[in-house]
């Protein structure tokens, strides 16, 4: 399942960078119950003040929901550690 989780998570963009948020790594922690069929996400933002950040929980939930074998969605938002890009995201960003 956390496969498919994985593929669901990069179908969602972060409309101000234009990635998906799994290469952002914006997605910290999957936990995934399959006696519950529940799963947890643990996810940050770019920046705290992050404008999308509302809808990208959303997203989150609402592709994770439509999911076969998950009928509970707990998104929990951290910035603690706050968010680094990567060297990939910096390259693609053009930061590097």
């Amino acid at each position: 399942m956390r496969d498919k989780i994985i593929e669901e998570l990069k179908k969602i963009e972060d409309p101000d960078v234009f990635l998906d948020i799994w290469f952002l790594g914006l997605i910290y922690e999957i936990d995934y119950q399959e006696a519950d069929e529940s799963v947890k996400i643990m996810m940050t933002f770019t920046t705290p003040l992050c404008p999308s950040g509302p809808d990208l929980v959303q997203q989150v939930n609402d592709r994770l929901l439509d999911l076969d074998g998950i009928s509970q969605v707990e998104v929990i938002v951290t910035f603690d550690p706050a968010w680094q890009a990567s060297e990939d995201v910096k390259a693609l960003l053009g930061l590097i």
